[in-house]
């Protein structure tokens, strides 16, 4: 399955389980949020899923050989992180783990 098709896949089940995640816009593509804050798109330029994670966390998913920097035009987006692999299960718990970061940043 490619990386667009299973992350719209994800973000039905998303839709189903958290209200507070929706679709937007983010860098000319279709992307989910979280109230005000952007959580994730996939099939962005390389490919894979992107997503915002507090920085420690992506820095951890980028040990593990999980992620990759995400670094568009250059420029690393510290708390943003690329999964380049399409992996049903990792893919879930990394964008749950997004929406609960977005929600703290939402209340900030």
């Amino acid at each position: 399955m490619d990386d667009t098709t299973l992350f719209w896949q994800l973000a039905e089940a998303l839709y189903a389980e958290d209200g507070r995640v929706s679709e937007g816009t983010m860098m000319g593509g279709r992307c989910l949020r979280v109230g005000g804050e952007f959580l994730a798109l996939a099939g962005f330029k390389e490919g894979g899923l992107v997503l915002k994670l507090p920085k420690a966390r992506v820095a951890q998913v980028i040990a593990e050989g999980v992620g990759e920097p995400f670094a568009p035009a250059g420029k690393v987006f510290k708390e943003w992180v690329r999964v380049p692999v399409p992996d049903e299960d990792v893919w879930l718990g990394l964008l749950r783990e997004g929406i609960e970061f977005a929600v703290k940043l939402s209340l900030i």
